[in-house]
């Protein structure tokens, strides 16, 4: 069994959280001719004030859906709600029949630490899956239909929310991507969970949805500018994970050579 090394998977524990991490450098991968894949754990059921949580999943799956077109993606959906993403047999084994369904090169996920536990938990099962799916032995019963990734995919952690720990402390980028060139189609993507901006403003206290982020790609272009010397519009950034049996080379770097940025205080 071969795997493609032409597949990215990016995983978010809810619909537009991909949007917001990591969709610049999924377009820029796009355009190396990379298949591109983005899966939600949950439909989001509990990210509304006026919807039930029956209609607002089938709204949010048709706006990540929606979303995913605009990048040319295909949407997985896991199968969990909000706020019940935990880290158990059933969880695992899941998770796991994903990767081995899509066999990707490179996964994408949320930070070991963030804001909330539904994008803890998400990292440490994507985790979990990298490792577990070439293991043939390990029983993924009918969530899959085939027995093993052909390998442990390069897993990238993409930024917490902010830039920081659940105690407020700041967390070091490993490297940064200049999105300046797919910014205004990953704003184009996100636009499409049209239902989050009243979400936001009601729970949140957040509005202007879509200029936040570019706020915040901008604020992390300029350190990517500092460390690069060079101007750069807009950054998204990463780490990578370099546990034991995990892939420790810089297949970023090598794709996309000068737009990324390794922040040498990490």
């Amino acid at each position: 069994m071969s795997s493609d090394k032409k597949k990215v998977l990016a995983v978010g524990a809810h619909p537009d959280d991909v949007e917001i991490m990591c969709a610049g450098t999924l377009f820029l991968l796009r355009d190396l001719g990379y298949e591109i894949h983005v899966a939600t754990m949950s439909l989001g059921d509990c990210g509304s004030m006026e919807h039930a949580a029956q209609e607002i999943r089938h709204i949010r799956r048709a706006e990540a859906e929606d979303a995913c077109r605009v990048l040319g993606a295909t949407y997985h959906y896991v199968g969990f709600n909000d706020f019940s993403i935990f880290n158990n047999d059933k969880t695992n084994r899941r998770t796991t029949a994903l990767l081995r369904d899509i066999d990707p090169g490179m996964v994408f996920t949320h930070p070991p630490q963030d804001y909330m536990s539904d994008h803890e938990i998400t990292s440490l099962l994507v985790r979990n899956a990298c490792f577990y799916a070439p293991a043939p032995n390990y029983d993924t019963l009918s969530y899959s239909s085939t027995i093993r990734s052909s390998t442990i995919p390069c897993l990238f952690y993409t930024h917490p929310m902010e830039g920081i720990d659940q105690f407020g402390k700041p967390v070091a980028p490993q490297f940064y991507v200049d999105i300046s060139s797919s910014m205004e189609k990953k704003l184009e993507m996100l636009a499409q969970h049209k239902s989050q901006r009243a979400w936001l403003r009601a729970h949140h206290g957040i509005d202007e949805y879509l200029e936040s982020v570019r706020g915040w790609n901008a604020e992390l272009a300029q350190k990517a500018t500092a460390i690069s010397g060079r101007p750069v519009e807009y950054a998204e950034c990463f780490r990578q994970h370099r546990g034991h049996s995990f892939p420790g080379g810089s297949i970023l770097p090598e794709l996309l050579g000068r737009k990324v940025m390794p922040d040498p205080s990490y």
